[in-house]
């Protein structure tokens, strides 16, 4: 355990704007939609709103920093490197999807991928391009950003509902972030557990295969025939050619920022060319989709602010502790791991600094009870990726309802492949004790 968890005295209390947080947007969202049958009730619980509560609540703890002091705390939560990352991909995802849906290349591209695939594996192929994308990218977040439009036109094509179509990607998109070997979180989990990144990925890999297939054959079964024939309509391989431009770069690993903006430009010209606006637009263009981002910005800074006020008054280290002092043998170890990296990852909403700040911990577990790295570094990234994955007011949820419009909560019993790769995870604790060396 490092000198800043040591010097934090743990606090439950100190998690309270979480579960008002949870509170209010769930039970509000569950009572408009079933108790009160209102249309759309989840959409009634605007989520920055709530977030507002809860920052409130987290702002009026601790009576020992005067208000200045806790606007300090939050300011270094929000300048933290990826915070600010994710800012300005989303920036960048704006631009780019403001633009390529203006030159009309998200319907192109569908055209043009149903024109080689069958409609009824259309769904499964989003969760394989998404895969792909995510492992090339490193970021589940860059891969929501560049294939949410893509979501989108796809269901209008087939008829298949949205939730579903976004579902896939975002599914995608934590495959890879688990897996990629330049993901914050396998970077995080590798450098914590003082293991090499390959053997970590071949670990992890065997673990997350089954729910990968399992997932890839459940969009297949709930769409299977379910749309018949598809009229595929015209597209243009030109725009067509800054997503592939965007897919060709993430595979070879190009910064997710600087082929987004790429993507952008490219779809710009595209579109001026085509006569789909004309050049005095491309910044109106550009505006538009920047603009449908501040609020998942905004949100992301107060979900930054909320984490660090959290850890200061001493929630994160609580948590820590709780776990720490119920593990009794070496599968109840490798389960309290899993369970504090989860926990954590609730509490701050980012899976990395869940794995930063729960690496230390994990490790001496690890080590007291003859754990292999590979294994810890393999539990911590998996559990914190499905903690993310289903979390309605995560990062890559948020991303995917503004980019399509759909609840985040409406997505997350979709989420087949985290439910999955947390079963596979268990099975593997329990019935895989390990021997490696």
């Amino acid at each position: 355990m490092d000198e800043n968890q040591r010097s934090v005295r743990s606090n439950p209390i100190a998690l309270l704007p979480i579960i008002v947080f949870l509170v209010l947007y769930l039970g509000c969202g569950l009572l408009f939609e079933y108790g009160l049958k209102i249309e759309q009730g989840f959409y009634q619980t605007p989520a920055i709103v709530i977030f507002l509560i809860a920052l409130a609540v987290a702002s009026f703890q601790n009576r020992k920093l005067d208000f200045n002091a806790k606007l300090k705390v939050m300011a270094n939560g929000v300048a933290d490197e990826n915070i600010l990352t994710m800012c300005l991909v989303f920036l960048a995802a704006g631009a780019f999807s403001g633009a390529i849906s203006a030159a009309g290349g998200a319907d192109s591209t569908v055209f043009l991928f149903l024109d080689f695939l069958p409609s009824q594996f259309a769904v499964a192929g989003l969760f394989l391009i998404a895969c792909f994308v995510s492992v090339s990218m490193g970021t589940s977040v860059g891969t929501v950003s560049a294939l949410a439009p893509f979501a989108v036109s796809m269901s209008e094509a087939t008829g298949f509902d949205i939730v579903l179509c976004i579902a896939a990607v975002v599914c995608g998109a934590m495959f890879g972030d688990n897996l990629s070997m330049i993901s914050d979180t396998t970077i995080a989990a590798v450098r914590t557990q003082g293991c090499e990144m390959k053997d970590k990925f071949r670990m992890n890999f065997l673990i997350v295969l089954p729910a990968a297939i399992i997932t890839l054959l459940i969009f297949v079964a709930l769409t299977w025939g379910g749309s018949g024939q598809v009229e595929v309509g015209e597209y243009s391989f030109w725009k067509v050619l800054p997503y592939l431009v965007v897919l060709v770069g993430a595979l070879i690993g190009v910064n997710v920022f600087v082929i987004l903006m790429l993507g952008a430009a490219l779809s710009l010209v595209v579109g001026v060319a085509s006569g789909a606006f004309a050049w005095t637009q491309v910044f109106a263009v550009m505006g538009d989709g920047v603009t449908a981002m501040y609020d998942i910005t905004v949100i992301s800074i107060i979900v930054a602010c909320i984490g660090a006020l959290v850890k200061e008054h001493g929630g994160i280290q609580w948590l820590i502790e709780f776990i720490h002092r119920r593990v009794k043998s070496k599968k109840g170890a490798q389960l309290g791991i899993a369970g504090l990296v989860a926990a954590v990852d609730v509490a701050t909403a980012n899976n990395t600094v869940a794995i930063v700040m729960s690496g230390s911990i994990a490790k001496e577990i690890s080590e007291e009870y003859h754990i292999d790295p590979r294994r810890s570094a393999s539990l911590l990234d998996i559990f914190a990726s499905v903690m993310q994955g289903i979390l309605p007011y995560g990062a890559q949820l948020l991303y995917a309802s503004a980019g399509t419009g759909v609840a985040a909560l409406a997505i997350v019993p979709y989420m087949f492949y985290c439910y999955l790769m947390a079963v596979c995870a268990i099975v593997f604790i329990l019935f895989f004790s390990g021997r490696e060396k």
